[in-house]
């Protein structure tokens, strides 16, 4: 008999996310299971260093307090939490939970899985934990427990792990775990699937939008929505931009299942409901993932304000006047941002901000010496001399990397809730049937609403990579006419081919026709680009090549970067990398974690045809 579809909602996106989102989804309609993703990859360094003072620690210590507030509620609704927040010490939150409910004298049963905490890992590391798939979960919750906490699994292994609990899902069920992955991974960050950081934000009403939840039917089909009367909005639009953000390629690589990005397909089957469907999935590999990260020396930072005229100048007097307190220094990277207008009709629109960013081993480089250094120009240096805020003792900064170690070494556990320890053994290799109708990645098989096939014409293709650059870039030439021969043309002599056109082209910044949005993977980053239509899409595809993006982004040039299409969300992903260095925790850029990346690129103004600039798509939520 087929069971009904799982209620599953998400509470979380991040350690620090809204205090109040288990209660509205608790509250909010009925659901069956409440999940939270509390990890992130500087997270890890964070929990590392509250571990280092105190071993009892390493959790997400926020969790445990929402839970003191809605424990009660959870178990009067019937409704199963699993989170990671557990992070480098799901035991340690598992025992705190159970303290807990005895204390408010809620009788609900805790699980944990653990297993993933590979440490000691190498030299000099502070944490190192593989990335561990739901299997773990599915035994938990398969055992009783009301409360399942893990530490560092996949963000989607959460709704994955518990709909194979839910459906009782053979662990090759590779195309229904695919579906549910990729539903976990549109619910992962919480409120971006609804609104939240959209592209397209001014469409909606998203100043306070609700947290998302998946109806996951047996097939590993989904409906993605949220509760009834809560802000935000879900569309195809919002669920696209999610199922971009922070992947890489058209294979989705996971511990339980490889998920086919390349045959999602979605549909808009009502207000604020979204469909996910045809999702294909192959055997996941043989090894796991391992997040590394350790303490990599230490930073400081100046901000110089320069206001009014001069500005490069004052620039280069104070770079010269520091030039030898910083002649010992590991790494200096200065930026100017002219934030400074001209005529300004007030102080700070007449200022531009001059950053002073230094790394080193040690602290005494980059401590109260040389900030002591900078405010000793005070009186000394260009006129009108003032910075952002006092300068700070140094400051220790993080590197993560990234490494893969056999599944089969690492001791995935579930601890069920009568302390049993029921070992998670990973599967045999076994060969995935091949996916119907497998997407190359240059071409476009049809859609529910459809997406045709569309083909470079062979302008295109003789262009390359090369093509695309952004001044003067218009859609590919048309191929010429192959139609037959005309009057006054023996069949010999083929007619000539008709001249080459362009469609007229207006300068338009890349996001008055496109959404995108991009995020980190370590030290590299992503960025999901989609169309709105058909048309759009096809002059996406044939004009954003990997070289257009690095000449539209001046500071990706001489990184590698890949490009990726997804014809079902008429989209592209890139995946530029080393532009993070050693990932978010080292501060590396002004925008660490590549947040902001997309809006950049949308911001930057290319030749567009006209007719597709005029073209007013359906409003949002009523596309197919």
């Amino acid at each position: 008999m087929t069971r009904r579809p799982l209620r599953i909602a998400n509470a979380s996106g991040f350690y620090g996310d809204r205090f109040a989102a288990v209660r509205e989804m608790l509250t909010g309609g009925p659901i069956d299971v409440l999940t939270g993703d509390y990890l992130a990859e500087l997270t890890m360094l964070i929990l590392g260093r509250d571990r280092l003072k105190n071993p009892d620690l390493g959790y997400a210590k926020t969790f445990l307090r929402q839970l003191e507030e809605n424990l009660a509620l959870a178990h009067e609704r019937g409704v199963r939490i699993v989170a990671n927040a557990g992070g480098l010490n799901p035991a340690g939150l598992a025992d705190a939970l159970r303290e807990l409910a005895d204390k408010l004298g809620v009788p609900v049963s805790v699980a944990h899985v653990e297993g993933d905490d590979l440490m000691p890992f190498s030299e000099g590391a502070l944490t190192a934990n593989a990335y561990l798939g739901g299997a773990g979960i599915t035994a938990c919750l398969r055992a009783g427990a009301d409360v399942v906490v893990t530490g560092r699994v996949t963000d989607a292994a959460l709704v994955s792990g518990s709909a194979a609990w839910w459906f009782d899902w053979a662990p090759d069920a590779y195309d229904r775990l695919a579906g549910a992955v990729v539903a976990g991974h549109v619910l992962e960050c919480g409120t971006q699937a609804t609104g939240g950081n959209y592209a397209f934000f001014t469409r909606h009403d998203v100043r306070t939008p609700g947290f998302p939840l998946a109806e996951i039917a047996e097939d590993g089909s989904s409906v993605v929505t949220k509760h009834p009367g809560t802000g935000g909005a879900i569309t195809v639009g919002t669920v696209t931009a999610q199922l971009l953000y922070e992947t890489q390629g058209v294979r989705y690589l996971g511990p339980d299942v490889t998920a086919r990005l390349d045959t999602v397909r979605l549909a808009q089957t009502g207000p604020d409901r979204v469909a996910i469907s045809d999702v294909r999935g192959e055997a996941p590999p043989d090894t796991l993932k391992v997040g590394v990260t350790r303490i990599g020396g230490w930073r400081n930072e100046v901000v110089f304000v320069l206001t009014g005229l001069d500005v490069e100048a004052k620039a280069d007097l104070v770079k010269a006047q520091l030039a030898q307190a910083l002649s010992g220094v590991a790494t200096v990277t200065w930026t100017l941002a002219r934030t400074d207008h001209a005529d300004p009709d007030t102080e700070e629109s007449a200022s531009a901000l001059l950053r002073l960013v230094v790394r080193d081993p040690s602290p005494d480089r980059v401590g109260r010496g040389l900030t002591a250094a900078a405010i000793e120009l005070a009186l000394g240096s260009y006129p009108g001399f003032h910075v952002s805020a006092p300068p700070g003792p140094a400051q220790p900064y993080g590197v993560f990397t990234s490494s893969l170690v056999p599944a089969a070494t690492v001791p995935h556990v579930a601890v069920l809730p009568d302390t049993t320890r029921h070992p998670i053994v990973p599967a045999p290799p076994i060969a995935s049937p091949p996916a119907p109708a497998p997407v190359p990645s240059i071409s476009a098989p049809p859609a529910p609403a459809p997406v045709p096939s569309i083909s470079a014409p062979p302008a295109f293709e003789a262009r390359g990579s090369g093509g695309g650059a952004p001044e003067g870039a218009r859609g590919a030439t048309p191929a010429p006419g192959t139609a037959g021969a005309g009057a006054g043309n023996s069949p010999a002599e083929p007619p000539a081919p008709a001249p080459p056109t362009h469609p007229p082209t207006t300068r338009a910044p890349l996001g008055a026709l496109f959404g995108a949005r991009s995020g980190d993977k370590g030290g590299d980053a992503n960025i999901g680009v989609w169309a709105e239509s058909d048309a759009a899409w096809q002059w996406l595809r044939e004009t954003l090549t990997a070289d257009a993006l690095t000449t539209l982004l001046p500071e990706t040039a001489g990184l590698p970067v890949a490009r990726h299409e997804l014809p079902h969300l008429r989209a592209l992903n890139f995946t530029v990398t080393g532009i993070l260095g050693a990932g978010v925790a080292s501060g590396h850029r002004f925008d660490p974690q590549a947040k902001a990346l997309g809006e950049w690129l949308r911001a930057r103004h290319v030749d567009i045809p006209t007719h597709l600039l005029s073209s007013d798509p359906a409003p949002e939520g009523t596309r197919p």
